[in-house]
C-alpha cells in the first residue's frame, strides 16, 4: 500500500515555528502597515495618472462608438462626420487609421444624432422634464459582495448613456474615490460638512426659539460655524469623466459615526436621517445632476442610514451562496428594525403634538446577484430566485477575467482599452455589465414614468379644482 503524506498541520516543529514568528506587534506596528500598504496604494493608484497627477478618461473608437454608445452602422457614421466638419472628427494615432473620440466628443456627436437623426431611435436617455433626479443607494453589510464595483459600474454605465451623475462615496475606506481619482484631503472635503451644515441649521432654529422663551441658547462651535457657510458645491469635485462628479471620502470620515449620535443626544428633535437629503435638495444637486449614486459603509452605522433614507432606489449585492443569501436576510431584517424604531419614536411624538407622522417609503428595493459563475452557482441562483421572487432582479452579474484586470488598475471595466484584450475579449467581458445596466435602466424608467403619470395627475387636478 502506498504511503500517504501527513497532513501540512500535522508535525509541525514549535521551535521552527519560533523561528518564523517574529516580534511582537505594537500600536506603532499598526502605523508602520499602514505606512506600506499607503505606500503600495500610491504607486498602484498612481499608475493610472497622467503628467497632471490626475487620472485620465481613455478615448472610444469609431468600431465602439458605434456598436455601444451611438447604435447606428459604422458606414454612415463616417458619412455624418464628412457632411458636417465643424462636428468633432476624432483622432489617428496613425495616417489612414481609426479615429479615436474622448468623451466629450461623444456626448456632442450623439446631441447631434438626436437632433438630426432617425426619430426611431433614443440616441438620449429619457428623463421626464420637472421631476428631480433619482438618488440609488447600494448597500449590504457583508463584505465582498461587489458593492462599490457595482456602484462604480452602473454609474459609468450611465454617463456612458449620456446622463449627468454625481456619485457620493460614504464608505470612509474610500475605494470609490480612489476609483474616480477623487482627491480628499480630509472630512471636510466628504459628506461631513453637509451633515454637519444640517444639524447646525437645526440648532441655529432651537436656539432663536429659546431665546424667543427667554432661555439661554446652546452654542455653535468652531465647526458648526465653518460648516454653516458650506454648500454641496464646495465638496464636488470632477473626474476624470465629463458627466461624473464625486463628493469622495476618506478615513476621517469616519468620525461622523461618533459625532452624529453626540448631535443627535444634543438635540433629539434633530432628524439626523434627513440630513443628507435635505442639504443636497437644498443645495440644487437633484436639479444638477440625472443620477445619485450612494456608496455605503459595509455596516449599518450613521452614515448608511443617511444614504438609505435618501434614496429613492436601494440596491442589494449579494453573492450566490448561503452565507451572503443568510446575510443579506439579516440585513433586511435589521432595516427593517432600524426604520420602523425610527417611524415609532417619531411617530408617537408627532400624535402627541398633532402633527402628521413619518412614513419611509423606497421607489423599488432590488437584491441583484453579483460575482456569478453559472456553473458552480445556478443551483443556489435559482433557489435565491425562488424566494426573493420579483425582489431579485432577474440579471445575473458574472465574474469575468475583466474584472480582475479592472481591479488590478484600479479602475472600471469601461475604463479598459479593448486594445489590452481583443475585441471579442472585451464585448464578452463588458456584456454582463451592460444587462446589469439595461436592468437597472428599465428599473428607472418605469419609476420616472409613474413619477412623470402622477404629477400630471396632480396638474390637471389642480387645473380643475379638484
Amino acid at each position: 500500500m502506498k504511503n500517504r503524506e501527513s497532513p501540512p498541520y500535522f508535525n509541525i516543529d514549535p521551535d521552527a515555528a519560533l523561528a518564523e514568528l517574529g516580534a511582537p506587534t505594537d500600536t506603532a506596528g499598526f502605523a508602520a502597515i499602514a505606512g506600506a500598504c499607503a505606500e503600495g496604494r500610491n504607486d498602484l493608484a498612481g499608475r493610472g495618472l497622467n503628467e497632471a497627477g490626475r487620472k485620465a478618461l481613455r478615448l472610444f473608437s469609431t468600431w465602439e462608438i458605434t456598436r455601444y454608445l451611438i447604435p447606428v452602422a459604422q458606414a454612415h457614421f463616417r458619412r455624418v462626420l464628412r457632411a458636417n466638419p465643424d462636428l468633432p472628427q476624432g483622432h489617428s494615432e496613425t495616417p489612414g487609421g481609426a479615429k479615436w473620440f474622448t468623451l466629450d466628443e461623444v456626448l456632442l456627436l450623439r446631441a447631434h444624432f438626436a437632433a438630426q437623426g432617425s426619430r426611431a431611435k433614443d440616441y438620449l436617455p429619457w428623463r421626464p422634464e420637472g421631476l428631480p433626479a433619482k438618488m440609488v443607494a447600494v448597500a449590504n453589510f457583508k463584505g465582498g459582495v461587489g458593492k462599490t464595483s457595482t456602484t462604480a459600474h452602473l454609474a459609468m454605465s450611465a454617463a456612458l448613456d449620456g446622463y449627468r451623475v454625481l456619485v457620493i462615496d460614504l464608505d470612509s475606506q474610500g475605494s470609490m474615490t480612489s476609483i474616480f481619482g477623487g482627491q480628499v484631503a480630509d472630512e471636510w472635503q466628504t459628506a461631513f460638512p453637509l451633515l454637519a451644515r444640517h444639524y447646525g441649521e437645526y440648532l441655529r432654529a432651537e436656539n432663536q426659539r429659546r431665546l424667543d422663551r427667554g432661555e439661554a441658547p446652546q452654542p455653535l462651535d468652531e465647526a458648526l460655524d465653518a460648516a454653516l457657510g458650506m454648500r454641496a458645491g464646495d465638496v464636488i469635485q470632477t473626474t476624470h469623466w465629463p458627466n461624473i462628479d464625486l463628493i469622495g471620502a476618506q478615513l476621517n470620515l469616519y468620525w461622523a459615526e461618533f459625532q452624529i449620535p453626540v448631535w443627535r443626544m444634543a438635540a433629539r428633535g434633530w432628524k439626523l436621517w434627513d440630513a443628507l437629503a435635505e442639504r443636497l435638495a437644498a443645495d440644487g444637486v437633484l436639479a444638477d445632476y440625472d443620477l445619485v449614486f450612494i456608496d455605503t459603509p459595509p455596516a449599518l452605522g450613521y452614515l448608511t442610514i443617511n444614504g438609505l433614507a435618501a434614496a429613492d432606489i436601494l440596491l442589494v449585492p449579494l453573492g450566490a451562496s448561503f452565507l451572503e443569501f443568510d446575510s443579506t436576510g439579516r440585513f433586511f431584517d435589521m432595516l427593517h428594525s432600524t426604520f420602523a424604531s425610527i417611524e415609532e419614536g417619531e411617530n408617537i411624538a408627532a400624535r402627541a403634538l398633532g402633527r402628521p407622522g413619518i412614513a419611509f417609503e423606497w421607489d423599488a428595493v432590488r437584491a441583484v446577484i453579483t460575482r456569478y459563475d453559472a456553473v458552480q452557482q445556478g443551483e443556489m441562483a435559482a433557489l435565491i430566485q425562488a424566494y426573493l421572487g420579483p425582489t431579485l432582479s432577474p440579471h445575473r452579474q458574472d465574474f469575468t477575467a475583466l474584472i480582475g484586470q479592472a481591479g488590478e488598475q484600479v479602475a472600471g471595466i469601461y475604463e479598459a482599452d479593448y486594445r489590452d484584450f481583443n475585441r471579442e475579449t472585451y464585448a464578452r467581458g463588458r456584456e454582463t455589465f451592460d444587462e446589469t445596466y439595461a436592468a437597472f435602466k428599465r428599473l428607472l424608467l418605469g419609476i420616472w414614468r409613474r413619477d412623470q403619470i402622477a404629477a400630471d395627475a396632480d396638474t390637471a387636478a389642480q387645473a380643475t379644482g379638484t
